[in-house]
């Protein structure tokens, strides 16, 4: 029982904070007290309005700092009216009421719809056919979806010379496409038109903004679709692929034209360049035949005999160099020669032949001449020496 008593008598006790708290408050709000009274002239109204009136001017003007972050730009108007307009970094204006800043992004793409409305789910989008129907120059209906991306160059005009942008940049665009396409038929709209089309609508609405001083640069005008309506869509497809069916025929048909024509026009230069050939050699042998004939007619005159004598014999060696010959024994006569006619006709050289398949009457007499000439001398019996 005395141990028990011995232990909570040496507990320490709690330390009591809101006491502790209090004394220290007093003696600060003493000290306070005790600077106050020796310093009482300092602490005069004047002095105290002087020193709320700077820290209130000083907070008023340190509100008129403000960033301007990468991309944007800050459009500072005074009472209402343009003043300037601030690049990104760190910046100053006048506090409110005198400026105000507004902030505008000059990099973001913005986009206007035409015609449809696209689902950011990625499910079909919604067509407009109020403002998708279109009539072109043949008095056909077009179904046609364009998207426009623009973004802003000068941030002062896009806030203060026009009242709504997108809303004026949308009619704008519209009025634009309904003239571009009215000045085309459907096919060209629908098929080998579109690119020429979107530059055209691109260069007037860049050429309406600008007339407007909007401060919107055009970056891109995307046909999204061109279609006819729904209720012809079926039959403008069958003349589509009529119209392929059409082209690629005319395309096989250039294709083996311009396979076959090379190829005749090779085939008759080449049968004209052996005509000219053939002709070239038959000249120039029957000219050499006939200096041959002239020079033997002026030997000959000169001596007939041997003459005659010399062209026997180089008929004999011609003849007998180009046939089998056979020598048959008889006996004590001399020997005899045999030499069978047929091998001789069969072993004249082939004459050669024209490159076309019919030859003049000119040419037919020479080689009718030839041929007699060779049967004359082939015929002729053998003078050999008993």
């Amino acid at each position: 029982m005395s141990s028990e008593k011995h232990n909570t008598s040496e507990q320490s006790p709690q330390p009591d904070w809101k006491f502790d708290f209090d004394q220290q408050w007093k003696a600060a709000y003493q000290k306070s007290l005790d600077y106050f009274h020796q310093h009482k002239q300092q602490f005069s109204l004047s002095n105290i309005s002087g020193i709320v009136g700077g820290g209130s001017l000083l907070l008023w003007l340190a509100s008129g700092v403000y960033i301007i972050d990468q991309g944007n730009r800050g459009v500072v108007t005074r009472f209402g009216a343009y003043s300037e307009t601030t690049t990104p970094g760190l910046n100053w204006h006048i506090p409110m009421p005198i400026e105000k800043v507004a902030v505008i992004n000059v990099e973001q793409q913005r986009f206007i719809e035409l015609g449809y409305r696209g689902n950011s789910r990625g499910s079909k989008p919604e067509l407009i056919p109020q403002e998708s129907l279109m009539l072109t120059t043949d008095e056909n209906i077009v179904n046609v979806r364009l998207a426009v991306q623009y973004q802003i160059h000068n941030a002062g005009d896009y806030l203060f010379n026009v009242r709504d942008n997108e809303a004026t940049l949308k009619q704008l665009t519209e009025s634009v496409q309904r003239a571009v396409i009215g000045r085309n038929n459907m096919d060209y709209v629908l098929t080998e038109g579109r690119s020429d089309i979107v530059a055209q609508i691109k260069q007037d609405i860049q050429s309406g903004m600008d007339d407007y001083k909007a401060g919107i640069t055009i970056a891109s005008v995307n046909l999204q679709d061109a279609q006819p309506p729904e209720e012809v869509q079926g039959a403008f497809e069958d003349a589509i692929r009529a119209r392929e069916d059409k082209q690629r025929l005319i395309n096989e048909a250039e294709a083996y034209s311009n396979e076959i024509i090379p190829k005749a026009r090779g085939a008759a230069s080449r049968l004209l360049l052996e005509a000219e050939a053939y002709e070239a050699e038959k000249v120039a042998k029957a000219t050499g035949e006939t200096q041959r004939f002239e020079q033997l007619l002026t030997e000959y005159e000169k001596a007939p005999a041997i003459t005659r004598k010399r062209l026997y014999l180089e008929a004999k060696e011609k003849l007998f160099s180009s046939t089998n010959k056979v020598i048959v024994e008889a006996g004590q006569s001399a020997p005899q020669l045999y030499m069978p006619l047929q091998n001789v006709v069969s072993h004249q050289p082939p004459e050669s032949k024209p490159p076309v398949a019919e030859t003049t009457t000119e040419a037919a007499e020479i080689k009718k001449n030839n041929d007699q000439h060779i049967n004359s001398n082939a015929l002729r019996p053998s003078r050999s020496k008993s």
